[in-house]
């Protein structure tokens, strides 16, 4: 993986500089970091119109362009083309090869999926062996941030927090009790006006999450992620025991080795749950993970009657559903709360507030042997 001039500490071509009316820099001044984009998964919680053939990340569910579009772009603003790499596995990222490429940058493709506990690890170790001292920027390529600017906002201060030898944490103030993010709990702030984080919590009940939401101490963890390459290594190498026997491949370069003999686990709880200098930044921006149908209703417009609707549809006395329509016009008359999906020849009804579970019961319909449809 070939570190571009720019990440060598070359300057960055003016015509990237950009810049605003209020004389502040524009979001197209390159950080100096790399950027690792987490790109896995199908999203089969967006099923019938996710599917292995257009997974979750080429959907519209944002806006008019597929997620993996307007991350890249953020990316992309972010730190420059060059040091972009999204992390994905090799189907995956061959679906996703129209948008790298016209985005101009390079994927680095996970032998098999693990989580993103060996995906980031893995990341990092490429991105130091490229350039040893790296900072490094992790983030998802299913989540709605808005304006796009404020981004750049919120990882200046998270970088400054790697600088000191954080993991950072970019952190979202709650506005509800939400019960399907995890948290994490702020303590003391530190030099670069991070807060050191006492303790990641996960999904909490809708009782606990009421009390997170009124003690002003806790944040959600929304995934994006700042630190040294380094220094997440180092903190992977004392606390991921799921990676301890993968670590030998690790060294020698075998992506291969690493990923058959780690263990799947997530970053937060194989390395951040864990680590002894973790901190967090609250963002300046607005964001949401778009992890279910019903996070349509905060990510789409909606009409006067709370409707989120994609496609040809039409809605008479029908009020906060979510409506998606690929291949015909759905007509929804007199019903409140619920999400209509027509996509690659399946109808899917169900309650909103349903919505979360639909991967399990997808499960449930895999395992039975009468059902010759199950979902793929």
């Amino acid at each position: 993986m070939a570190a571009s001039r720019a990440a060598r500490g070359g300057k960055v071509p003016a015509h990237a500089k950009g810049g605003s009316e209020d004389g502040r820099e524009a979001l197209s001044v390159h950080l100096e970091a790399y950027c690792a984009v987490l790109a896995g998964g199908i999203g089969r919680r967006f099923w019938p119109a996710s599917t292995p053939a257009r997974p979750k990340q080429l959907l519209p569910l944002a806006g008019p362009a597929p997620l993996i579009d307007d991350t890249l772009a953020r990316a992309v603003a972010l730190v420059g083309a060059p040091r972009v790499r999204v992390v994905a596995a090799e189907r995956l990222v061959k679906l996703m090869r129209p948008s790298l490429d016209a985005a101009g940058v390079d994927a680095l493709v996970e032998p098999e999926a693990r989580g993103t506990g060996p995906a980031l690890v893995w990341a990092a170790a490429e991105i130091e062996r490229a350039h040893p001292g790296a900072l490094m920027i992790s983030m998802h390529a299913d989540h709605r941030i808005e304006p796009p600017g404020a981004l750049a906002d919120t990882l200046r201060p998270a970088l400054e927090a790697a600088r000191e030898g954080y993991l950072c944490c970019v952190g979202v103030r709650p506005n509800r009790p939400e019960t399907g993010f995890g948290y994490v709990e702020t303590g003391r702030e530190t030099a670069s006006g991070a807060r050191e984080v006492r303790r990641f919590v996960e999904k909490p009940d809708p009782a606990t999450a009421r009390e997170y939401l009124k003690s002003g101490r806790f944040l959600w963890n929304s995934g994006i992620f700042a630190w040294r390459a380094a220094d997440l290594l180092e903190a992977a190498r004392r606390c991921a025991h799921e990676l301890a026997g993968a670590w030998p491949a690790l060294e020698r370069g075998d992506a291969e080795g690493f990923f058959a003999r780690a263990e799947p686990v997530a970053i937060d709880v194989c390395v951040m749950e864990r680590a002894e200098r973790v901190a967090a930044v609250e963002a300046r921006f607005a964001w949401d993970d778009l992890g279910v149908w019903s996070a349509l209703l905060r990510s789409r417009e909606v009409d006067e009657a709370g409707n989120a609707s994609v496609g040809s549809t039409r809605l008479i006395d029908a009020a906060e559903n979510v409506v998606w329509a690929e291949s015909c016009r759905a007509t929804v008359i007199g019903v409140s709360g619920l999400v209509i999906v027509e996509a690659n020849g399946e109808l899917l009804v169900m309650p909103r507030e349903e919505a979360a579970g639909l991967d399990a019961r997808l499960g449930r319909i895999d395992a039975d042997p009468s059902s010759s449809d199950a979902p793929r």
